[in-house]
C-alpha cells in the first residue's frame, strides 16, 4: 500500500482494531504511505527484524498522521535511516519510519550561510546541494550515507582538533513530539528540547527539519605515512601529531605495530576554480580496485576457519594496500574536494565498539592494549581507529548548545578508539569478539571512557547513571514531557537510558520477545508490544 486507502488483504495480519483504522480514515486525513513484508537490517546485517508496517512519508502533516494513528494503535514508532549502527537500536517488530522521501533542501540563505532541509536528507544528497551553491559541511565522519536526523540523534563526529559533532552546526530544529505536535527549539526557544534532540537517539520524537550552518565550499590537501606505532606514539608525546593539520585521523594495527596517519588541509575552493592548484586523485595500482577488495575479502573468511594466518593476512594486505615501507617513502598525497577527501571506506560488514577518552591518554591506551593484545590468539583482534575531536570551541552547556548525553570531555580535546572486528560474509566472530571487547571495554572504563552511542557496547544502569549524572536526569525529564506514552521507546531505551527492566514500562514501549540466527547471518530481532507482554 502507497497510499490512504490500503488493501484489506494487505493489513489482514494486523489486529482487527488497527484494520479498522487504516481501512477507513477521514476524508481529510493526510495519506499513510506503507507497506508490508518489510525486512529491516543494519548495514553490516549485524541486527534485523520484521516491521509491522514500513511507514515513508512525504509531508510534516503525513509524519504527524503516522504518529497519531500509531498512538491510537498502541503502537511504537521507530525512525531509520541507513542503518549504519551495527546494534540493536532501530530494531522493532512495531512500526518503521524511513524519511528518504522526505529530503529537500528547504530554503538557503546566502548572506548567512544558513540551510534548511528536511530531515530525511542524507549527508552526500546534502554535499552535493551545497556544493552547487558553493557551500560545504566543514567536518565529516567516515562516512555520507547517513541521514542528517541520523547524524544528529547518534552524536556523529570527525576528526579534528578544529571541531566537535557535527550537530553543533544546527542552529533549529523541528521535531514531532509523542502527541503529534510539531515543535521548534533551538539554543533561545525550547532551549532544554533543543539539548535533548541533539542527541535524542530517537527517543524524543521524529525530527522533520534542521536549519544547519555551512561553510564555503573547499578542497582538502592531504598526505598519508605508514610508520611503527612507537614512532606514532612518540610525536603524540611530544604534542606534534594531533595539530599539524587542520583534520588528522590514525589507523592502527596491532598485528604489526603499524600505524596509518592521515592529515589534511583545507584550500579554498577560489584557488581550484582560478587554476591554482588542481584537484588530484592519489595513485592507484592494480590492487586498487575489487580485485584488492575481494582477495582481502575472501582472506579475512578463509582466517574463520584458520585463524593463525590472519597476521600473515594483515600482512600482505596492508603492504598491498598502503605499502611494505615505513616513513617518508610509503607518502602518498592528493587534492580532492572535501566531501570526497574526508571519507573512508569501511569496507565489510563489521563490528565497532568505539569508546571516548581524554586526549592526553592516548598512548597509554593503545600500548596497554597492544600489550594485551599479544596474548591473544590471533582471531581475537582487529584494526583500532583513531579520531579526535574538541566539543568546547563551538558548544556549550552555558549557551545550550552542547546536547545532555555528549559523549566528550567537557574541559578538553577528546579521543576517539573504535575497535573494529569484520564480519566477512557475514559471519559472526564469536567467541573471539566477546574476549577481545571484554577487555577493551575494561580498559575504557578505567582511563574514564565513555562509549560511542552508535556502537556496539556492553553497559550498566549504574554505569550510565555515574557517568552522565544530572545531565542523564534531565534527559528523562525532557525525553518523558515530549513522549509521555513512550511512543519511541524501545527495549535498547530501556536497557541503557531509562532505568532498566525493573521500572515501569510506558503505555506504547516495545519490549524485546526474543532473538534468533537470522538465515544470512546476524540477529532476527523480535519485540511485542508491552500491552501484550504484560498479557503472557
Amino acid at each position: 500500500m502507497t497510499s490512504s486507502t490500503p488493501t484489506p488483504s494487505a493489513l489482514s495480519h494486523l489486529p482487527p482494531h488497527i484494520r479498522a483504522l487504516l481501512l477507513n480514515p477521514s476524508l481529510d486525513s493526510p495519506p499513510f504511505r506503507a507497506t508490508t513484508s518489510h525486512l529491516h537490517h543494519t548495514w553490516a546485517r549485524t541486527y534485523s527484524s520484521l516491521p509491522e508496517l514500513y511507514i515513508r512519508p512525504r509531508s510534516i502533516a503525513e509524519i504527524q498522521h503516522a504518529v497519531r494513528l500509531a498512538s491510537r494503535c498502541r503502537r511504537r514508532i521507530t525512525t531509520v535511516g541507513s542503518g549504519h549502527s551495527p546494534s540493536d537500536l532501530t530494531c522493532t517488530s512495531s512500526w518503521l519510519m524511513n524519511l528518504d522521501d522526505f529530503n529537500a533542501i528547504l530554503e538557503i540563505d546566502r548572506e548567512t550561510n544558513l540551510v534548511t532541509m528536511q530531515a530525511g536528507i542524507r549527508l552526500f544528497q546534502l554535499c552535493d546541494e551545497l556544493d552547487k551553491v558553493g557551500l560545504a559541511v566543514p567536518n565529516l565522519g567516515s562516512i555520507n550515507s547517513q541521514s542528517i536526523a541520523g547524524v544528529i540523534s547518534t552524536g556523529t563526529h570527525g576528526s579534528s582538533l578544529q571541531f566537535g559533532l557535527l550537530s553543533e552546526r544546527i542552529q533549529r530544529l523541528e521535531i514531532v513530539l509523542g502527541t503529534g505536535e510539531l515543535k521548534t527549539c533551538s539554543a533561545t526557544e525550547e532551549p532544554e528540547l533543543f539539548r535533548a534532540a541533539l542527541l535524542s537517539l530517537g527517543a524524543l520524537g521524529i525530527i522533520v527539519t534542521v536549519t544547519f550552518k555551512a561553510v564555503p565550499a573547499f578542497s582538502v590537501r592531504w598526505d598519508q605515512t605508514i610508520d611503527t606505532d612507537e614512532k606514532v606514539f612518540a610525536r603524540w608525546e611530544k604534542h606534534t601529531l594531533w595539530n599539524q593539520a587542520q583534520y588528522v585521523r590514525v589507523w592502527w594495527f596491532p598485528y604489526m605495530r603499524r600505524a596509518v596517519t592521515w592529515k589534511g588541509d583545507p584550500v579554498p575552493e577560489t584557488e581550484v576554480l582560478s587554476g591554482k592548484v588542481s584537484h588530484r586523485d592519489p595513485p592507484t595500482s592494480w590492487y586498487d580496485n575489487q580485485l584488492g577488495y575481494y582477495v582481502y575479502h575472501n582472506l579475512l573468511y578463509l582466517g574463520r576457519f584458520i585463524p593463525r594466518i590472519l597476521p600473515w593476512v594483515e600482512w600482505f594486505v596492508f603492504g598491498m594496500q598502503y605499502g611494505f615501507k615505513n616513513g617518508s617513502e610509503s607518502t602518498i598525497s592528493g587534492l580532492q574536494p572535501s566531501r570526497k577527501a574526508l571519507l573512508m571506506n569501511c569496507l565489510y560488514s563489521q563490528f565497532v565498539n568505539e569508546w571516548a577518552i581524554p586526549l592526553e591518554k592516548g598512548p597509554e591506551a593503545l600500548r596497554r592494549l597492544g600489550c594485551w593484545l599479544q596474548g591473544l590468539q590471533p582471531g581475537d583482534k582487529g584494526p583500532v581507529e583513531v579520531r579526535v575531536s574538541v566539543t568546547t570551541v563551538h558548544t556549550s552547556a552555558e549557551a545550550n548548545t552542547r546536547p545532555w548525553l555528549d559523549i566528550t570531555q567537557k574541559d578538553g580535546p577528546t579521543l576517539y578508539l573504535n575497535a573494529i572486528m569484520y564480519r566477512p560474509y557475514h559471519t559472526d566472530p564469536g567467541s573471539a569478539m566477546e574476549r577481545y571487547y571484554q577487555g577493551f571495554e575494561w580498559l575504557m572504563k578505567d582511563l574514564g571512557g565513555k562509549p560511542h552511542w552508535a556502537k556496539n557496547f556492553t553497559a550498566s544502569k549504574a554505569e550510565m547513571e555515574e557517568w552522565y549524572g544530572q545531565d542523564l536526569v534531565k534527559w528523562r525529564e525532557v525525553r518523558d514531557k515530549a513522549d509521555p506514552e513512550g511512543l519511541f521507546v524501545g527495549p535498547w531505551h530501556r536497557r541503557l537510558l531509562l532505568g532498566g527492566e525493573k521500572e515501569k514500562r510506558l503505555e506504547n514501549e516495545e519490549v524485546e520477545a526474543g532473538r534468533r540466527r537470522a538465515k544470512d547471518g546476524g540477529v532476527l530481532w523480535e519485540g511485542m508490544q508491552v500491552e501484550k507482554a504484560s498479557e503472557l
